[in-house]
């Protein structure tokens, strides 16, 4: 199944915190309660589309993949452990649909973001993921061609950081 990108509008932002929300739900169903286990709400996506670029993976008119890109630095991430890079851009919020995760959508995802990112113009991509054996996306941003970093502790919080070198079309 190939999903079609556009970029998030306000209008979005309900379906997107739903989203969300069912992705959350599906990683504390099946891991317990972790800090993957929260909840936002559509006036909580607001603030995303106003500093950030939100890309919507839809399928004959079912929204079943997003995520957000930005320049701005999130409060988890720490730039000492990447690769120093004047452009980064950063990668957060993946969701894909629950019932149709394991069919490619999230790889479809991530090569969505770096062709976005090549032209964006950004340096590298850089991501976090929780540090866990299953709710943690660690081995499937490896699969995706991006490279460990490091392992730290922020707000009690185990994160593995990722990031991507890019090479840009200018």
């Amino acid at each position: 199944m190939r999903l079609h990108w556009s970029f998030a509008t306000t209008a979005d932002a309900g379906a997107i915190a739903t989203l969300r929300n069912a992705a959350s739900d599906a990683l504390t169903a099946k891991h317990g309660f972790g800090w993957w286990s929260g909840h936002g709400s559509a006036k909580g996506v607001l603030p995303d589309l106003r500093d950030a670029k939100i890309l919507l993976g839809t399928h004959r008119g079912l929204l079943l993949a997003t995520l957000r890109l930005t320049t701005r630095k999130p409060w988890a991430i720490d730039r000492a452990h990447f690769t120093p890079v004047q452009r980064p851009l950063f990668l957060t919020s993946l969701a894909v649909d629950p019932a149709h995760q394991r069919r490619g959508l999230g790889r479809q995802a991530m090569a969505e973001a770096r062709r976005l990112a090549e032209a964006w113009p950004a340096d590298a991509l850089l991501l976090d993921a929780f540090d866990h054996p299953g709710a943690g996306a660690g081995a499937f941003y490896a699969k995706c061609g991006y490279r460990e970093v490091a392992r730290v502790t922020y707000r009690k919080a185990r994160l593995i950081y990722y990031e991507l070198p890019l090479s840009r079309t200018e």
